[in-house]
């Protein structure tokens, strides 16, 4: 595959970072999928992390393990210029009260990107009414913790209001790095057929169903993919990109948009984009996935 110059140096500290989005031309970095959570479910997904063995296999250590300003400290000096406060329900009832804290942390905090979920439970379309008219401006919904399908007949309606807001949801359905009873690009292409009008962005490229997640993104114009934690030395050890992918995801350019999973990364926030850079595939797709395509989503301003 032929590569296209970009810049020189990928950053491999995180005191590299300002100056790489810089020598792009960029007003910071657009992340959609950065996580701050209610202290008491923070804890218990770092200490679900820190058994990680268990589930992965391998050790996955948090690199931020700061407190609540520590974190939006580092974030800002990295550049971020909207702070997304990801949080995924995972059974009844934990929408709301997720919800309203993402509310109140949307109004102490000047340059959050207003966050929120939902499950499949009785009322689930008034959850997601209810938070649309808080300000909630993007959600997040996890198929492999929330163990339930994105078909599930109690969602019909909070996924056709979400389709008429067009406000984005991230959604994590692929299969890695762990599967699930509902994980995999079936269901979302039905869910895609039945509500086509949908924003969505499909975590990690869709990891590790990469061909079949990126078809959905050439097929349904509001249909976006997210980088977190793909190209990274961590994730190549078992969901590396197929070289067939490249191309594909090459021309994706308009589609593809910069996520970390920060703070609940095993490596430094500089990898990400020095992963996304080795790809090379040039200076003007990183524009459009650091910045100007996650920007747009999310409603971002220099």
């Amino acid at each position: 595959m032929t590569t296209v110059p970009g810049p020189t140096k990928a950053p491999t500290r995180d005191e590299d970072v300002p100056a790489y989005w810089r020598s792009l031309g960029l007003p910071g970095l657009a992340d959609i999928h950065v996580h701050f959570m209610p202290e008491p479910m923070l804890r218990k997904v770092w200490d679900y992390f820190d058994h990680a063995e268990d589930h992965y296999g391998t050790p996955w250590p948090i690199t931020y393990r700061q407190d609540e300003g520590g974190r939006l400290e580092m974030l800002r000096t990295l550049g971020l210029k909207g702070i997304p406060a990801l949080n995924y329900a995972h059974k009844p009832g934990m929408a709301r009260w997720l919800n309203e804290w993402g509310t109140q942390f949307s109004a102490r905090v000047p340059d959050a990107v207003h966050s929120a979920t939902f499950f499949p439970e009785p009322g689930a379309a008034d959850v997601v009414l209810s938070a649309l008219a808080s300000g909630a401006r993007l959600f997040k919904v996890h198929v492999q913790v929330g163990r339930f399908s994105p078909l599930d007949p109690l969602l019909d309606d909070a996924w056709a209001v979400l389709a008429d807001a067009g406000v984005p949801v991230v959604l994590h359905a692929g299969s890695a790095p762990l599967a699930g009873e509902f994980t995999g690009p079936a269901a979302v292409t039905e869910l895609l057929h039945r509500h086509p009008d949908l924003v969505l962005v499909i975590a990690h490229l869709g990891m590790s169903e990469y061909h079949a997640f990126a078809e959905l993104a050439e097929s349904y114009d509001r249909v976006h993919l997210d980088t977190t934690m793909v190209g990274t030395d961590f994730t190549n050890r078992f969901a590396p990109l197929p070289e067939d992918y490249l191309p594909r995801l090459a021309a994706l350019g308009d589609k593809v948009v910069l996520g970390s999973d920060f703070p609940q990364i095993p490596y430094a926030y500089a990898h990400q984009l020095e992963a996304l850079h080795r790809l090379g595939f040039g200076e003007a797709w990183m524009r459009k996935v650091l910045w100007h395509n996650g920007a747009r989503l999310m409603g971002l301003t220099a």
